[in-house]
């Protein structure tokens, strides 16, 4: 157990009179009286129950007790002064931005509450917010163009040099305006999804495997009219004014669907569901602003489940 009533001006004070082998010198460099040298010694010996230093001619010399101690002291205001010099420069303005990737579902669902949690801790930092693929988003994270990707989990050949922090899971949606022709009770929507325009994810995307093997488990081969879109500006400005199907993460469309302007198909896509979290590089290092970031990620995840 750490004995608290050791001080840092006790860790300073030891330190300096090891370097200086003098409480003189000591004192001087600290700004100190040599009697208040001599009297932090006395303390920190009496807190650890050992002597420290004794005197050797003129000077000082570090016992072999205080040897042991000072190296843990050493490291200790070494790590206490990296600490204070990185939340200082962590809050000092720099306007390098936090570079974020971010898939289309991310940014409804998680990004606004992250981000809106990480402006009111104030770290100063700027950020900059990139949606796409989560194939082109990985990519740019590996040459370095971004700090990190909020999205689904890649195949394993696509991970290497990544690690992935998982935040939640979520499915793929049949989702049409509310009174499209599939919503009437009793049918096929499989049978009768060839009649209608059908916005899918991209081939590269990492949810459109899921969507082909759901089609040929129910017997669908191809649609004579699809169109492959990650723009969920457009899927819905296109689903609001046609009879298109819209197959897309559950998260983009979840405030439509919940004030009933779209509905979900009665398709079950249970196999569609996949992991959605933070990807980083293996080398990414976490400032202060960064892990304050990361932190609010992890609790606007929390919130949308």
């Amino acid at each position: 157990m750490v004995d608290t009533r050791v001080r840092f001006r006790h860790l300073q004070t030891f330190l300096e009179v090891a370097r200086q082998k003098s409480v003189a010198r000591a004192a001087d460099l600290l700004h100190v009286s040599q009697p208040a040298v001599t009297k932090t010694l006395r303390e920190l010996e009496d807190i650890l129950g050992v002597a420290v230093v004794e005197r050797e001619g003129r000077g000082i010399r570090v016992t072999r007790m205080g040897e042991i101690f000072l190296r843990h002291a050493g490291m200790s205001i070494s790590a206490l002064k990296q600490g204070v010099d990185s939340v200082r420069q962590g809050g000092s303005g720099d306007r390098n931005p936090i570079r974020i990737g971010a898939l289309p579902t991310v940014s409804v669902r998680v990004m606004p509450v992250a981000i809106d949690l990480f402006l009111k801790e104030k770290t100063g930092a700027a950020i900059k917010i990139v949606t796409g693929e989560n194939s082109v988003l990985l990519e740019q994270l590996r040459l370095s163009a971004l700090d990190i990707v909020v999205g689904r989990l890649a195949a394993p050949e696509k991970m290497t040099g990544f690690f992935f922090e998982h935040l939640y899971s979520e499915p793929v949606k049949f989702v049409v305006r509310a009174g499209h022709p599939l919503l009437e009770p009793g049918e096929n929507v499989f049978a009768r999804l060839a009649q209608f325009p059908v916005l899918m994810p991209t081939r590269e995307s990492v949810i459109r495997p899921f969507v082909d093997r759901l089609f040929i488990a129910n017997g669908l081969a191809a649609l004579p009219t699809e169109i492959e879109t990650v723009s969920d500006s457009f899927g819905r400005a296109f689903l609001r004014g046609s009879d298109a199907v819209w197959i897309i993460s559950a998260g983009v469309v979840a405030d439509e669907l919940q004030r009933g302007v779209f509905a979900a198909l009665p398709v079950n896509t249970d196999d569609t569901r996949g992991p959605v979290g933070l990807t980083m590089r293996t080398d990414t290092p976490l400032s202060p602003a960064f892990s304050v970031l990361l932190q609010t990620l992890r609790e606007a995840a929390k919130r949308g489940q």
